[in-house]
Parts: C-alpha cells; sequence; structure tokens
C-alpha cells in the first residue's frame, strides 16, 4: 500500500498563494478584455472583435493555468517527497547492515 504524504504548512503556503495568483488572473483575463476592448470597432462574421478576443482568449488562458497549476504542484511535491525520503533514509555508522 502506497504511503500517503501530508503536505508541509510551508508547501500549503505556496499552494494557496499560486492558487490565488492564477484565480486573479483568470477573473483579470475572463473580464477585463470584454470591458476594455470595446473600442475594437471591426466585425468578423457579425460579430465585434472585443467579443471574439474575449471569448477565446479566456478560454487558452484558462488551459494554460490549468496545464501551469498542475505543473506546478506535482514538482513541488515530488521536491517535497524527495526531500523527505533523503532527510529519512541516511544511512548511519550504527548499522552495519546499512550499504555505505
Amino acid at each position: 500500500m502506497p504511503e500517503i504524504h501530508t503536505p508541509s504548512a510551508a508547501l500549503k503556503k505556496r499552494q494557496n498563494r499560486l492558487k490565488w495568483t492564477l484565480l486573479s488572473i483568470w477573473l483579470l483575463t475572463s473580464f477585463g478584455p470584454g470591458f476594455f476592448a470595446r473600442d475594437l470597432a471591426i466585425e468578423i462574421k457579425g460579430w465585434p472583435l472585443y467579443f471574439w478576443m474575449a471569448a477565446q482568449g479566456s478560454l487558452l488562458i484558462f488551459m494554460a493555468i490549468v496545464v501551469l497549476y498542475a505543473w506546478l504542484m506535482n514538482r513541488w511535491e515530488a521536491e517535497e517527497v524527495a526531500q523527505l525520503s533523503t532527510s529519512n533514509h541516511r544511512p548511519s555508522l550504527a548499522d552495519p547492515h546499512e550499504p555505505h
């Protein structure tokens, strides 16, 4: 049975900081272009350009945020598990059965 790892307080703090930063970016990119790009009077198939920028751009940003979040979480958790495994399994001089 695999061992379940509980994240440290420092990792939880990093995760929360990243989560709120990415949620803020998502909020700004989802609602910002629709409000600030209305000056683009160009129409594409009857729809204003700012509509297309907001609709397509927010989806691309959301996908990038999901990929970035998953990549960073996997990396940070793997680093913490590696640190814990190296700190818990150091060969001691008192144990003659441990390879050097």
